[in-house]
């Protein structure tokens, strides 16, 4: 592209210096016709170019039609560089935020103040989002994926309004019932930690990958997997886990046992206290989470013709301005 652009301009300061010696041989032409015309009609003419004044001013002529030469040459000059398009460079290092987050929320009975709370939330924080990716996975008896991680984030407003909506049961089967008690039992923790930790893709991309786990702890019934093994899974994955119990300390073995597994990810729980609400924990996540990934350099090529416009468009006012004043 540099190079073509360069041979543009050549063209063109070529065809402009041919066209000023035409024109110059053409002058001289002209002008030793004239002299002869003078010297043969008027008589002793020599004495009127002695003059001082006429010395002046035909001194003042010949800079005046320099200067319209030197602007016609500057302005076909960059007339020539404006059409050639000249070009810079500039080198972008794109940074994403590499953060995925999966809402992974029990959706039995005792929870749904809370699901409401995290749902309002995260739809609150997404005009701040740029890059992240969010996922949404409910359970009760058994796990359902709303849907997967993303960053359209339209369609994430759209589905955690929708499942936000169905907590009101204007339904006689809400939403967040649908493909949730298919199993024996209720609050299965570690079917519902399993699969949400499963729903991370991509694992060899340099994300940080976390899930806000929000459960009463009420566990009623032998799920397939453990909370142990859920954990575990989750930490192998490079997961971490941050719990949200609304009910902490209301079974302390129960809360131990949670909060133990999130810690064994490098997560943490919180208790839903006076206090504490899920914002304000939300906000830790993000912090702790909060990585920047520099993407691959990019060189971007740019039309910067703008000096060389300002150039043609002054030259051209000037030639017209000297080129008046001449005629005068």
């Amino acid at each position: 592209m540099a190079l073509a652009n360069g041979w543009v301009i050549l063209a063109v300061v070529g065809a402009a210096i041919v066209a000023i010696l035409i024109g110059v041989l053409l002058g001289l032409r002209a002008g030793a016709k004239t002299d002869a015309h003078e010297r043969a009609r008027v008589a002793r003419a020599e004495r009127l170019r002695a003059l001082p004044t006429f010395r002046q001013a035909l001194n003042r002529r010949v800079l005046a039609l320099s200067g319209i030469l030197l602007l016609g040459v500057i302005a076909v000059v960059s007339a020539g560089v404006v059409a050639a398009r000249p070009m810079s460079s500039q080198t972008i290092q794109p940074v994403n935020t590499s953060r995925d987050i999966m809402l992974c929320l029990d959706v039995s009975g005792s929870m749904s103040e809370v699901d409401v709370e995290v749902l309002s939330v995260f739809e609150e924080l997404l005009e701040d989002f740029e890059g992240e990716r969010i996922g949404l996975t409910i359970f009760n008896s058994s796990p359902v994926q709303i849907f997967p991680l993303t960053d359209d984030y339209p369609f994430i407003r759209e589905h955690l309004q929708s499942i936000r909506e169905s907590f009101d049961y204007l339904d006689e089967v809400p939403e967040h019932w649908v493909g949730t008690l298919n199993g024996n039992g209720a609050s299965l923790i570690g079917d519902g930690l399993a699969a949400c930790a499963m729903a991370f893709d991509h694992p060899d991309d340099e994300r940080s990958r976390s899930i806000i786990f929000a459960t009463d702890n009420e566990i009623n019934g032998a799920s397939i997997v453990t909370l142990d093994e859920a954990s575990a899974y989750a930490k192998s994955v490079g997961v971490r886990v941050f719990a949200l119990n609304p009910v902490e300390g209301k079974d302390a073995d129960v809360s131990a046992e949670l909060t133990r597994a999130a810690e064994a990810t490098g997560g943490q729980a919180y208790g839903l206290r006076d206090t504490t609400t899920v914002s304000d924990i939300v906000a830790q996540v993000q912090e702790q989470e909060a990585t920047e990934l520099k993407g691959q350099a990019q060189v971007v090529w740019t039309d910067t013709p703008n000096l060389w416009i300002v150039v043609l468009l002054v030259s051209m006012l000037s030639f017209i301005v000297v080129l008046w004043r001449v005629k005068l």
